[in-house]
């Protein structure tokens, strides 16, 4: 690990006045359970590290108000995943945290943190001989047309198929998310389904965040179709592995079971969380049985560009659209 500068503001106006004037290079630390990774690895080589996981400002959770849930930045993700009201009537969001590590790092992450997280790509972690466009850019790509069984179907390029490996995110996606971020230049809202980007042919730039600017909270509107919601996570091992396939769905039906709202997400398979318009839209004003389930876990992975090893996700991920399905129908109806 390289020698840095640190700094821990005490509040968030010394933080944002800390960023404002650092140098290149300088990243924001939080709960460090990823930063501190990549840092032994040499894939984060700060300059600078400003500490802001003390600051009273970005801890806040509120999920009183009607009209939306708020979660500040620095909030812990095993304080979240405990919320009585995400527990009850968004048991996705609540299961997308539970599911995503173990209770010792749920204890450590932040859920502002937990969105920035970086690929698990071996090739990307494993650094030379292996090219790697994320960490040099250019250099190329060892994972297309090498062992790829874990790589992205969805949302990749010429230049990068490196999975987004996050769960939190897929789940805030399904529910319209927006990130409150600030910096030298204000503050600025950025919804969710706008933060990460697609590797394109620039695949070391991963979300829309400029150097200087800090999340300070995540918002989610409120929605009766929370109750019919959860996070279905397909996985090698059962205990804390990153998905092969992930689902977040929420489903509202009518008396008759008719879906009258559908929202549908998938993790473990794209470059970047990944929303499935056309599944929800397919699945509007049908009833919900496994046909119906089923038709719509083909619609989402209709644009999959398997690779060499990965093919055999696609059916899995079918299965897991359809299967999340069911769960939430059932939710939903009681």
């Amino acid at each position: 690990m390289h020698s840095f500068a640190y700094t821990a503001p005490a509040t968030l106006a010394e933080a944002l006045e800390a960023l404002a004037a650092a140098e290149p290079g300088t990243k924001v630390l939080a709960g460090g359970t990823t930063l501190y990774d990549l840092m032994k690895l040499d894939i984060e080589t700060p300059s600078a590290v400003v500490d802001v996981h003390a600051l009273s400002e970005l801890a806040g959770i509120d999920t009183a108000g009607p009209g939306e849930l708020s979660f500040g930045a620095g909030a812990l993700m095993a304080d979240v995943a405990a919320d009585p009201v995400l527990v009850s009537d968004y048991p996705a969001l609540a299961e997308s945290l539970v599911k995503a590590a173990s209770q010792q790092l749920r204890n450590m992450a932040t859920v502002g943190g937990n969105l920035l997280q970086r690929t698990r790509c071996a090739y990307f972690r494993g650094g030379p001989p292996f090219p790697c466009n994320k960490r040099r850019p250019g250099s190329g790509c060892a994972a297309i047309g090498g062992l790829d069984r874990g790589h992205a179907l969805l949302g990749v390029s010429d230049s990068c198929i490196a999975t987004y490996p996050g769960d939190w995110a897929v789940a805030l996606l399904a529910f319209d998310a927006v990130v409150d971020v600030a910096g030298p230049r204000g503050e600025r809202t950025v919804p969710l389904a706008y933060l990460h980007l697609e590797p394109g042919n620039t695949p070391d730039k991963e979300h829309t965040l400029a150097a200087d600017e800090l999340i300070l909270r995540i918002r989610v509107p409120a929605t009766p179709t929370g109750r019919g919601s959860t996070y279905h996570k397909i996985r090698d091992r059962e205990s804390y592995a990153f998905a092969l396939v992930s689902a977040a769905v929420a489903v509202a039906l009518d008396g008759g079971g008719i879906v009258q709202d559908c929202r549908i997400a998938l993790g473990g398979v794209a470059t970047r969380p990944w929303r499935c318009h056309g599944a929800e839209r397919e699945l509007l004003g049908e009833v919900l049985n496994g046909r119906s389930a089923r038709r719509a876990g083909e619609t989402a992975f209709a644009g999959a560009r398997p690779g060499t090893h990965n093919a055999f996700r696609i059916e899995l991920g079918i299965r897991t659209v359809a299967e999340a399905l069911r769960i939430a129908g059932e939710r939903a109806a009681r």
